[in-house]
C-alpha cells in the first residue's frame, strides 16, 4: 500500500523503525579472548535502549569455522562458543524485549560452510540423502567449470570436487558452498531453522544476499559488461551481467515460504538484503509492495555511488517511488560489509563531523525504515590498517586495491581511558584506532552536543513527530546545494521540511523556507540551524514546521 496509507498509532512497528545492527564480534567481549560475545552485548545493551532504536539486528553467532566470520554456517541451530550459548540468546532476548526493544537475527539462506553436515554428505556422494541439497554440475567437456560465472570474492564460482566428479557453486569463498533452494527438502529444513528461532522469541530476520538465493536453472554463462570506466577492475566480478547467476524469478518462490511461516508469528519481519547491481530500488519495490513477500529491504546500491547533490537527490526519488509503489525501504549508510560512512562520502577522503552529522540527519529521516550500524551514532570513521593486521579474506587476497571490510569491523571504543577502550581484557580480533579512543562512548554519552547526543536527539525527534516516521515524502525543489523534501504527518498534522546544505561552503536559504518556524532546535547537535533569516551553514540540517495559521505553497510538492 502506499505511503501513510496504514501509517496511523496501530501500523505495523517496523513501518518507520530504526533498527541498531550489532556485529558482536566486534561490540563487547565478556571473557578476554579478544572476540565480543553475546553476554558482553547483554552487558552493554542499555547503550542501545538509551539511543532511542526500536529494534536490534544481531550478525550470526551461529556455529561456523569462522572463515567469513559467520556467514558461512555449520549448524543454523547452535550458537558457536566463540560467541556464547542458546542459554544467551535466550537471555538477551528477554533483556531486549524488557527494554522494548525487538530482536531480528540474520538468516544466511542461499549458502553454509563446507563444513556443514549437509554439505560433507553431499560431496561424499551422488546418492547421499542430501546429495542434491547444494548445486552440482559436470564439467565441460575440456574439464573446466560449465559456465562462465564469477564469484563476489574472486575467481570462478565454481570449485571441483573430485569424490563427486562435479563442480559446486559458490558465490563467495569456495568454502561456502550454494544451498539448491529449488530443492523442496531444503526448504522444508530451512523453514525448520526459521520456525527455531521464531519459537525462541526472535522477532525476525534479516536476510543476508536475497538477490543471490536463486540462479538459473539453465546455467548459461552470462554475457559480458563493459569494463567500468575503460578499466579493468581489480575485481572481475563487475565483467558481467549477471543475468543467469542472480536475480532469478525463483527466489520469490523461496520468500513467499519463508513469509508464510514468519506471519503465523504476529509481529515478526523480515529485512532484506538487496545488492548494488543495477536497479536495486526497482527490486526492492519488488520484493516489498506484495503482501507476501518481504516486510522491507535495504541495498548497498547508494553505498556505491558518490555523496553529491545529483547522488542524494537520486536517492531521495528512488526511495519515494519504492513507497509509491506500495513497497517499504530500510536506509542503511554503513554496515559490516562497506566502508563506513564518515570516511567514505568525506571530501578527499578526510572525515568532517559536520558532514557526518548531516548524514545521521539524512539517515534517520529519509521516507521508510533505518538501519544504524555500531558505532555510527560516535561519528566513528572508517579505521586505518596496516596489511599485517587484516583479517578478512576479501582483503587478503585483494590488498592494496582493495582493503577489505575490515575497517568498519573494528571493536567499539567504550572507554578511552582503558585498555583496547574497554572492549576486551585482553587482545582483540582487531585493533582499535586511536581515533576511535577518542570517540569512545564515555566522552560522549553526557555531552548533547557530542555525535551520540546528536543521534539520540535526531531519535527523539523521529519517535515524536509522526510525519518524520511514517509520513509520506516529497522533494522541493531547490537549487543545488541545497537539498530538501517534505514529510507529512498521515493524521493530518501539519508537513515538516528537512532542508540541507550539501557544502562546505554558507547557502542562502530560499526566503519562503526562511521564513518558515523551526520544528526543532538541533544546533548543538547539527552543525547549526540558521539564524532568523537566512543562511544554512556549511553541512548544515535545519527541521521547519508550517504553522497552522500560515499558508506555505513551497510545500507544494
Amino acid at each position: 500500500m502506499p505511503w501513510g496509507d496504514d501509517a496511523t498509532a496501530d501500523a505495523p512497528w517496523w513501518r518507520g523503525a530504526v533498527i541498531y545492527q550489532v556485529y558482536q564480534r566486534s561490540f563487547a567481549d565478556s571473557n578476554g579472548d579478544g572476540i565480543g560475545d553475546l553476554p558482553g552485548l547483554l552487558q552493554r545493551l542499555d547503550h542501545i535502549a538509551g539511543l532511542g532504536v526500536d529494534a536490534l539486528w544481531i550478525c550470526p553467532f551461529y556455529v561456523s569455522p569462522q572463515q567469513d566470520f559467520g556467514y558461512d554456517v555449520a549448524d543454523h541451530c547452535a550458537v558457536d562458543p566463540l560467541f556464547g550459548t542458546l542459554a544467551d540468546v535466550d537471555s538477551l532476548i528477554a533483556a531486549a524485549h524488557g527494554h522494548g526493544l525487538r530482536v531480528l537475527i540474520d538468516l544466511v539462506a542461499g549458502h553454509t560452510s563446507d563444513r556443514h553436515p549437509w554439505f560433507a554428505a553431499s560431496r561424499r556422494s551422488r546418492t547421499a540423502p542430501t546429495a542434491d541439497w547444494y548445486v552440482w554440475a559436470d564439467p565441460s567437456a575440456d574439464g573446466t567449470p560449465p559456465n562462465n560465472w564469477l564469484g563476489v570474492f574472486g575467481g570462478s564460482a565454481w570449485s571441483w570436487e573430485p569424490r563427486r566428479r562435479q563442480y559446486y557453486l559458490h558465490h563467495f569463498l569456495a568454502t561456502q558452498p550454494c544451498l539448491n533452494l529449488q530443492n523442496p527438502a531444503v526448504m522444508a529444513a530451512l523453514l525448520d531453522i526459521v520456525r527455531f528461532w521464531l519459537d525462541r522469541g526472535v522477532d525476525g530476520f534479516r536476510l543476508d544476499a536475497v538477490d543471490f538465493l536463486t540462479h538459473a536453472p539453465s546455467l548459461r554463462s552470462n554475457p559480458a559488461a563493459p569494463p567500468p570506466g575503460g578499466v579493468i577492475p581489480a575485481k572481475l566480478f563487475a565483467l558481467q551481467q549477471h543475468d543467469h547467476d542472480m536475480i532469478q524469478p525463483a527466489t520469490l518462490d523461496v520468500l513467499r515460504r519463508v513469509r508464510a511461516v514468519t506471519d503465523a508469528y504476529p509481529g515478526t519481519v523480515l529485512l532484506g538484503e538487496v545488492s548494488s547491481q543495477p536497479g536495486p530500488f526497482g527490486r526492492i519495490a519488488r520484493y516489498t509492495a506484495a503482501p507476501d513477500l518481504l516486510h522491507m529491504a535495504y541495498t548497498l546500491g547508494p553505498l556505491r555511488r558518490d555523496f553529491d547533490h545529483a547522488a542524494v537527490t537520486a536517492l531521495l526519488a528512488e526511495a519515494i517511488a519504492v513507497g509509491e509503489a506500495g513497497g517499504w525501504p530500510c536506509h542503511s549508510f554503513s554496515n559490516h560489509d562497506v566502508e563506513r560512512a564518515a570516511s567514505r562520502w568525506a571530501p578527499g577522503g578526510v572525515p568532517d563531523e559536520r558532514l557526518t552529522r548531516l548524514l545521521l540527519a539524512l539517515l534517520l529521516t529519509l521516507p521508510g525504515s533505518a538501519c544504524l550500524y555500531q558505532g555510527e551514532e560516535l561519528g566513528l570513521p572508517d579505521a586505518s590498517l596496516q596489511e599485517h593486521q587484516i583479517r578478512d579474506p576479501f582483503g587478503i587476497a585483494y590488498w592494496p586495491e582493495f582493503k577489505g571490510r575490515d575497517g568498519g569491523r573494528t571493536p567499539m571504543p567504550w572507554r578511552h581511558d582503558a585498555p583496547h577502550a574497554g572492549f576486551t581484557a585482553g587482545e582483540p580480533w582487531l585493533p582499535v584506532p586511536d581515533e576511535h579512543r577518542r570517540r569512545a562512548v564515555c566522552l560522549q554519552a553526557g555531552d548533547p552536543g557530542s555525535i551520540l547526543g546528536a543521534t539520540r536527539a535526531l531519535l527523539r525527534l523521529r519517535r515524536s513527530v509522526p510525519a518524520l516516521r511514517h509520513g509520506r515524502a516529497s522533494l522541493l525543489a531547490l537549487p543545488p546545494p541545497l537539498l530538501g523534501f517534505r514529510r507529512t504527518d498521515p493524521d493530518g498534522g501539519p508537513p515538516v521540511a528537512m532542508l540541507f546544505n550539501l557544502s562546505d561552503e554558507p547557502a542562502p536559504m530560499p526566503p519562503e523556507l526562511a521564513t518558515l518556524p523551526q520544528l526543532a532546535d538541533l544546533g548543538a547537535s547539527l552543525a547549526g540551524s540558521p539564524p532568523p533569516g537566512d543562511v544554512l551553514p556549511p553541512w548544515g540540517v535545519a527541521v521547519l514546521a508550517q504553522r497552522a495559521d500560515v499558508r506555505q505553497p513551497v510545500l507544494a510538492a
